[in-house]
């Protein structure tokens, strides 16, 4: 792959943030909007795939003239859009797609869709563009730990957009899990942050709650994990007013942990990897982030906290290499829901 200098146009809608972002040559942030949902669908518990469709149409162009905007450029300054095509809710990834279209069609500039999952892996390598010396871009071949959403999975990579997926959840992503026992001890969406922020008072070793090793494979499960939480909780309900969430939140997390790290650790070493890189929105999660970068045996790559969660600029990223490799695609792409990395 031959890379060359372009700024690239990032949209993302793939669930309940509308973003727009410009970032150059796959690395330099020169801006990034994101216009979240979050107290939309509080109400709900989750996401409410109808609301999140109509709030993105409402949002999308005020967001992307904002992104222009912050970057002092207009869509002649951008040499190609990046959009993300999926996996995600299909109602939000359209209003992106259609936006994306336009854009490509009225400047005449090439249209690449992305893998959001793929999108989460280059945040790794982005920065703000008045850091004073940027970072030097993750090494290959790297394993990647995938904790986003509806998705935890392991992946190597060997290089520029070359994935191998080695295994993944075969029930509920650790996500998932977080946002579900959020439920039980009554605490807000999204259940990541609200678990975490519960955690910082509890004792991760107040309860002994199971980890799945699932010996043999590189694949995850947290359901028995977040079975035995309810277990403890409809228990203690039967003999206490008031629950100990502290304490179950805290070594409900520690479980999390705990296997993540294990497991990224484990097929590290197997398949002889220069780096480890951690994306997506539990990234965020400090215990996580604490267990890797306490580790010296591999170089860890984490984004900073704005970039794990969803954003356009992780989208622009990943566009950018596409771009240099040539994969450009026709106006009539459709999106796609559902999308495996690899």
């Amino acid at each position: 792959m031959q890379l060359k200098p372009a700024r690239v146009l990032g949209i993302e809608t793939s669930c309940d943030e509308t973003a727009a972002a410009v970032v150059e040559n796959g690395r330099e942030i020169i801006s990034s909007v994101v216009a979240t949902q979050i107290d939309l669908h509080a109400k709900y518990g989750g996401v409410f795939p109808e609301v999140a469709s109509r709030q993105h149409v409402r949002a999308i162009y005020p967001v992307i003239d904002e992104a222009l905007q912050r970057a002092n450029m207009s869509l002649a300054d951008v040499q190609a859009v990046a959009v993300t095509r999926g996996p995600g809710l299909a109602g939000s990834l359209v209003v992106g797609m259609n936006a994306a279209k336009g854009i490509a069609l009225g400047r005449q500039v090439p249209l690449i869709g992305v893998n959001h999952l793929e999108g989460h892996i280059y945040s790794a390598w982005l920065y703000p563009a008045d850091t004073p010396k940027p970072p030097p871009a993750p090494e290959f071949p790297q394993l990647v730990l995938l904790v986003s959403g509806g998705h935890t999975e392991l992946n190597l990579v060997a290089d520029h957009l070359q994935y191998k997926h080695l295994g993944g959840t075969l029930d509920d992503a650790a996500g998932e899990a977080f946002d579900k026992v959020a439920r039980m001890l009554n605490l807000s969406y999204p259940g990541g942050p609200s678990v975490q922020k519960a955690a910082g008072d509890g004792s991760p070793d107040a309860y002994n709650f199971p980890r799945a090793r699932l010996e043999g494979t590189w694949n995850f499960s947290f359901s028995g994990l977040k079975t035995a939480v309810l277990r403890e909780v409809k228990m203690l309900e039967k003999t206490t007013l008031n629950l100990p969430v502290a304490n179950l939140a805290a070594s409900f997390q520690a479980a999390v942990v705990d296997v993540l790290f294990t497991k990224t650790m484990q097929a590290a070493r197997e398949f002889g990897v220069k780096s480890i890189l951690v994306a997506g929105g539990v990234s965020a999660n400090h215990a996580l982030r604490d267990r890797f970068t306490s580790q010296r045996e591999f170089a860890v790559h984490i984004p900073p906290l704005s970039l794990c969660t969803d954003n356009a600029a992780m989208i622009a990223a990943a566009g950018y290499f596409h771009y240099c490799a040539g994969h450009i695609d026709p106006l009539d792409l459709d999106v796609m829901p559902t999308w495996p990395l690899s």
